[in-house]
């Protein structure tokens, strides 16, 4: 018999954190990584199970998607990250549920969502997404790490946002080990800048432990808590 969806979601969870500890146990470090658990295309039930079971920190990509899901989770001692790929018609709308935005990659947006957060009266955490593909290549989004002291800048220098530091996939085809050391060297560069900028979001499902030897403080994990995405999305 197969188990019942608040089980499942318990077990793998549960192995998710293991790993985490264990990670940060092998790079001699606390035990003191952010999850953040991606619910793109899964229900807002699913969301409402991850709540009882303790997670706090929620991963959306889609503004409309994340945009109901916040709605209909009201209540719940949740905060939200959003990771996608931001348009700059729907930045304002994103900055006004949002607690923590990990994607900001380019300069038009940073306005945009200075303006969300200040209508709705409460600063914006924002992480930049800085690209780690080599130049030339079909890159992943985020900003060239030439641009990025520009970019830092500019939400540094708004009244709404709040720069917490960088944001990173690793590309596809090379050891994660390898980018995420890139990907240190950056983060120490930035936060000379900005000392405050402390915050790394890197790692996923398949390269967490790769990540947390890298020094992320946020891990942002889907498939191996919620399985595979639902073939109708």
């Amino acid at each position: 018999m197969s188990l019942d969806r608040a089980d499942q979601l318990a077990r793998r969870l549960g192995e998710v954190r293991a790993r985490i500890a264990r990670a940060c146990a092998a790079a001699g470090r606390a035990d003191d990584v952010t999850l953040v658990v991606v619910t793109k295309y899964f229900p807002a039930s699913d969301v409402r199970l991850l709540a009882d079971l303790g997670v706090r920190d929620v991963g959306e990509n889609r503004h409309q998607e994340a945009e109901a899901k916040v709605a209909d989770c009201a209540g719940l001692d949740l905060r939200w990250h959003f990771i996608g790929a931001l348009q700059s018609n729907k930045a304002a709308a994103v900055a006004a549920y949002a607690d923590l935005v990990e994607s900001l990659d380019r300069t038009k947006l940073v306005a945009a969502l200075d303006r969300g957060a200040s209508q709705r009266g409460r600063p914006l955490d924002v992480l930049l997404q800085v690209s780690l593909d080599p130049p030339g290549s079909e890159h992943r989004a985020g900003v060239d790490p030439a641009d990025l002291a520009a970019l830092a800048d500019a939400v540094a220098a708004t009244s709404s946002l709040r720069l917490r530091g960088l944001m990173a996939v690793a590309p596809l085809g090379e050891e994660p080990a390898g980018a995420f050391a890139r990907l240190a060297e950056i983060r120490a560069g930035l936060v000379l800048r900005h000392p405050q900028a402390t915050w790394l979001s890197a790692g996923m499902s398949g390269d967490l432990e790769e990540a947390v030897a890298a020094g992320a403080t946020h891990v942002r994990v889907g498939s191996a808590i919620l399985g595979s995405r639902p073939a109708v999305q």
